[in-house]
């Protein structure tokens, strides 16, 4: 981990949601309302957040069954914090957990955004397509109107 090693502290810990809405949009990613944050985060399986002075600057999180099924969200890490190993610690730290936790015939799932293929390749997540393709339903309260 780099940004100063002695300065970053790795924490296991569900983020409140206002940190979590804060490193969602200041890393690029869709904000989520304050209340669906809130509702989301205590059903997280694990967490990690990576903290720089005390202030968080990266996050991950595993939701799931925490048996049959697991799927890792929110990797996040702040653009003036990117490109110092922090999204591999995050990794690292998910994957820690998956090993410990994950029984024989437990699924892990992710949805790759771009480039973020290739970080989750390096930690041996495979390209499901052409045998299977990630969807997304979006409920009628959810949907832009037309």
């Amino acid at each position: 981990m780099s940004t100063n090693d002695a300065a970053c502290a790795v924490v296991h810990a569900t983020p409140s949601a206002s940190v979590y809405n804060a490193l969602r949009t200041g890393a690029g990613l869709s904000a989520k309302s304050e209340e669906v944050a809130a509702r989301g985060l205590p059903g997280s399986l694990f967490a990690v957040q990576i903290l720089h002075r005390g202030e968080p600057i990266g996050m991950g999180r595993i939701i799931g069954d925490g048996a049959c099924f697991y799927q890792v969200v929110d990797i996040a890490v702040l653009p003036g914090h990117q490109g110092k190993g922090l999204g591999k610690r995050i990794m690292q730290e998910i994957l820690g957990y998956l090993d410990a936790n994950v029984p024989p015939g437990g699924y892990v799932s992710l949805i790759a955004d771009g480039r973020a293929q290739e970080l989750y390749a390096r930690f041996g997540f495979e390209p499901t397509a052409p045998a299977g393709v990630g969807m997304a339903y979006r409920p009628r309260s959810v949907r832009p109107a037309s």
